[in-house]
């Protein structure tokens, strides 16, 4: 563990000798470090088809977030509100939790400047959104974000939300002509973990030297984040991609819908035996303004 000490102290990568490393699928990343594939990894819990529930769901509860730092101070509110968020990471060791970019409307052809454009337009979104975007009209379809660079180019689909980053990352600026700010919301998860029988096997100074961590590794991943976002604008303009805000009214009337999805799907949770309108009241309560987070109890 000399590596990883060093590491939290800044002084050193953190590859250390007696931990295994290895590869992790997205969908069952958890599970696999239970087990012992790997004894450290990223997680994707917001991916997982079974067992994170609450997790996953809550990813929509964060409307009026918007920093990195913000959303993962929201989720740290759910986490000690809620047990049930420690039942679905049952036998793991979260080192870092993580936001992200908040996505926009990518378009191949079409310019969006308000929400009545999106009416008609095939686009690929997350499965949280698809009822929204159906709502207003579009025809909004769920795929592997690595098939969207294909789909566009061959005028299969119309465009994509996500984030800025994708400009540069998955090569977007090069198949589309207008990306819209709408901010969609989205929350942090548990995204860095490892299996609750290696950290137990280490000592208590081991322990403590991965915790005290926790916070450099959060703000280096909120560093990377933001990096990611003006990489992403900056190829967008080299390569003319019209950057297009959306007006205040609209981006209101979006997040009241969006609001309203997320509280009937926080209360869909029941189905699995979880209080999720619980969970969503205390996620709201925390939520003083724009990302002013207080942590409170559902109200």
């Amino acid at each position: 563990m000399d590596e990883i000490r060093r590491a939290a102290l800044g002084r050193a990568p953190a590859h250390p000798p007696d931990l295994v490393r290895g590869l992790l699928s997205s969908e069952m990343s958890m599970e696999e470090l239970r087990h012992g594939v790997a004894d450290i990894g990223l997680i994707t819990p917001i991916y997982v088809r079974g067992g994170t529930h609450l997790i996953r769901t809550q990813s929509g509860f964060y409307s009026g977030v918007y920093s990195v730092p913000a959303q993962v101070q929201v989720y740290r509110c759910l986490e000690a509100a809620d047990p049930q968020v420690q039942t679905e990471l049952k036998g793991l060791k979260v080192l870092a939790v993580q936001g992200g970019s908040l996505p926009g409307i990518v378009t191949r052809d079409r310019p969006i400047r308000r929400l009545e454009d999106l009416r008609g337009l095939r686009l690929r979104a997350p499965s949280e959104l698809l009822t929204v975007l159906d709502g207003l009209g579009a025809d909004p379809v769920n795929m592997p974000m690595g098939e969207v660079y294909s789909a566009m180019a061959k005028g299969v689909i119309d465009g994509v939300v996500a984030p800025a980053d994708t400009f540069a990352a998955l090569h977007f600026a090069e198949v589309a002509k207008h990306f819209n700010t709408l901010a969609v919301p989205r929350g942090a998860y548990p995204a860095r973990a490892m299996g609750a029988r290696v950290w137990n096997r280490l000592s208590p100074e081991d322990r403590r030297v991965l915790e005290v961590s926790t916070a450099v590794w959060e703000a280096a991943l909120a560093k990377e984040v933001e990096a990611g976002a003006t990489r992403g604008l900056d190829a967008a303009r080299k390569k003319g991609v019209a950057i297009v805000p959306m007006a205040e009214a609209e981006q209101q009337r979006f997040n009241r819908l969006y609001l309203a999805d997320a509280e009937r799907n926080a209360a869909g949770l029941s189905a699995f035996g979880i209080d999720g309108t619980r969970a969503f009241r205390t996620v709201r309560a925390s939520i003083a303004g724009r990302d002013d987070i207080r942590c409170r109890g559902a109200q």
